[in-house]
């Protein structure tokens, strides 16, 4: 007799095999799929016995927009009086479907694309591109091996994972009273998009003809679809919420807003470009959407989708805004794109230009020029982050991370990536949390001191981190891995002056 054996991801450094037998106590509940194989690797799975319970079920109330909210600061303290567990931190690392070995600093690809370019390629197509949400006690993720996962966050357990479509899943998932909305779309290009795109770059669209676009909802408990709603374009960037609505930009340049309760269209802005990874941030009664390939930051009337005003960075290459999403607080909205290709002693360069705008007119009020380096692959900037009246953004051009007041443009402090790696570092926003600055990049994690830029804590996790913000939630860290793995660290780990009892 042939026994058959289930890979099954909980939280532990390497997958386990599990025999059929062994299953018969965790009871999975499946999502109808394959008649012929219902135990089909992409059918649903549910263990609700993994699932927070009572006072393990601590965290944000909901997750609204990429990196957390419209600043991009997804630091989140508890309550003194919350559960020891979280004050205190957890450690655990959950593999995905594909997991490659975080002690291998060679990508998946190397051999074919050589080193500089499989470890973008591996960010876009194998892994987590994004970070990850956690919302009442729970990590969700999204992962271009196109399953979407619910883990315990104390645990590190597998509550549910799904893969609702064959599309990638590069965004960070929106957590919604019991709702979970998805992003499906990938970097894909076929003949017919390229033949449009020669022909009138402003009405070509990424992603059309090639897979199933578009926004899903889950909801958060079991994982199961609810509803789906479908772009010929491709969804990479995360949707925002805000009015009860989903906010979209898509890669055939359209805005949507969509019903958040049902995925029915209320109205469809065309704007040209390509949104890539720009996700959308919503204040005060506006959407700002970031667009590429016609490059362009765009404010829209979030109830009527009539465009406010237009925004640019001057010599902004084509991709250059392309996994750059807008920060706004305060009235300022922040933007940055590499821009100004050179050749300088026969290579290759470029520069980041990070500049600010009036949130109501569009005025450019500021550019910071973060310096110029070598060419990198992707050609996409740093997506910053804005808390009290600075912003902190990377340059993967340079390495670098800039400190700058929000309101005159100003270079407050720059701090270098210690070992950026061949394909540079610096995309991902920090997290300011408890007056440190923690920024992911590369395979390490690092806490600098804000007033200053001076690093005063690191801490090496493997794999890659993309476009990663280190999303804090009490005394943990919670990250998406470009190696298919989400990883729990605790933060007195990694800054030892890290005050677990305080709110």
């Amino acid at each position: 007799m042939i026994k058959r054996y289930y890979a099954i991801g909980i939280a532990v450094t390497a997958t386990l095999l599990i025999p059929t037998a062994a299953l018969a106590s965790i009871t999975p509940v499946l999502q109808p799929g394959n008649p012929f194989d219902p135990d089909s690797p992409f059918a649903r799975l549910y263990l609700p016995q993994n699932a927070p319970k009572g006072k393990d079920k601590v965290g944000p109330a909901e997750w609204t927009h990429a990196y957390g909210s419209p600043t991009h600061n997804a630091g989140f303290p508890v309550s003194a009086h919350a559960p020891a567990w979280v004050r205190r931190g957890v450690q655990w690392n959950f593999p995905e479907a594909r997991a490659w070995p975080l002690t291998d600093p060679t990508p998946f690809g190397a051999q074919v694309d050589g080193v500089k370019e499989a470890l973008p390629v591996q960010t876009q197509f194998y892994g987590n591109a994004l970070g990850v949400s956690m919302v009442r006690g729970v990590v969700y993720a999204e992962s271009d091996d196109m399953f979407a996962y619910a883990i315990n966050a104390r645990t590190g357990k597998l509550i549910w994972r799904t893969s609702p479509v064959g599309n990638n899943l590069m965004g960070n998932p929106l957590v919604i009273g019991n709702r979970v909305f998805l992003s499906a779309g990938s970097v894909s290009f076929n003949f017919a998009n390229v033949v449009e795109f020669k022909t009138d770059p402003d009405i070509a669209g990424r992603g059309k003809d090639i897979s199933y676009n578009g926004i899903y909802c889950l909801n958060s408990k079991t994982g199961k679809l609810e509803w789906y709603f479908p772009t010929a374009g491709d969804a990479m960037p995360t949707p925002a919420y805000a009015y009860h609505s989903l906010y979209i930009s898509t890669g055939d340049g359209n805005v949507y807003r969509i019903n958040a309760s049902d995925g029915k269209q209320i109205w469809k802005t065309h704007v040209g470009g390509i949104a890539n990874m720009s996700s959308p941030a919503v204040w005060h009664g506006r959407v700002y959407v970031g667009m590429s390939v016609v490059p362009g930051l765009y404010a829209l009337n979030a109830r009527t989708g009539s465009v406010d005003w237009k925004g640019e960075i001057p010599g902004a290459v084509n991709t250059g805004m392309g996994d750059v999403s807008p920060a706004v607080a305060h009235g300022i909205v922040v933007m940055d794109a590499v821009a100004n290709p050179k050749i300088v002693d026969g290579k290759p360069t470029m520069v980041t230009l990070v500049r600010g705008f009036n949130a109501k007119t569009g005025t450019a009020l500021w550019t910071d020029n973060m310096g110029r380096g070598a060419k990198i692959p992707a050609f996409k900037g740093g997506v910053p982050m804005i808390h009290g009246n600075v912003v902190y953004v990377g340059s993967p051009v340079t390495s670098d991370y800039d400190a700058i007041n929000l309101d005159t443009g100003k270079v407050l402090w720059t701090w270098h990536v210690p070992h950026p790696g061949p394909a540079g570092a610096a995309r991902g926003a920090p997290t300011y949390y408890q007056h440190m600055l923690y920024i992911s990049t590369g395979p390490d994690l690092y806490v600098l001191n804000p007033k200053n830029g001076q690093e005063v804590g690191h801490y090496h996790v493997g794999g890659r981190f993309g476009i990663v913000n280190p999303t804090i939630v009490g005394g943990t860290i919670y990250l998406g891995n470009s190696w298919d793995w989400v990883n729990a660290v605790p933060v007195k780990d990694v800054y030892s002056g890290f005050n677990t009892a305080k709110d």
